[in-house]
């Protein structure tokens, strides 16, 4: 089993994901073989917070131009996370809003 600092990765900050927080939803970059469980409980022991549930998605890697040179960026992993309406907000997006 890995560690959960392992499978979640990064927070991702954007207009859209910034959106879902008064719903208590929240965007993160996972580890690509990290599955809906392991990152439920990832983020239950990282932010001591209780999961609903968790949407997962594969983002692929955009081939990009440096002019007459191309190539791929690396393709991810995303998870939407939906906490209970009875669990505390978790406080590092507190601070962003």
């Amino acid at each position: 089993m890995k560690a959960a600092e392992d499978i979640i990765q990064a927070p991702i900050i954007t207009e859209r994901s910034m959106a879902g927080i008064p719903d208590k939803k929240y965007t993160f970059r996972v580890a690509k073989d990290a599955n809906k469980i392991e990152i439920a409980q990832a983020v239950e022991k990282l932010f001591k917070v209780e999961v609903a549930k968790v949407n997962t998605l594969h983002v692929r890697g955009q081939e990009k131009r440096m002019g007459r040179y191309s190539g791929r960026t690396a393709s991810w992993k995303k998870a939407i996370v939906t906490l209970k309406q009875s669990s505390k907000p978790i406080e590092f997006f507190d601070g962003l809003l």
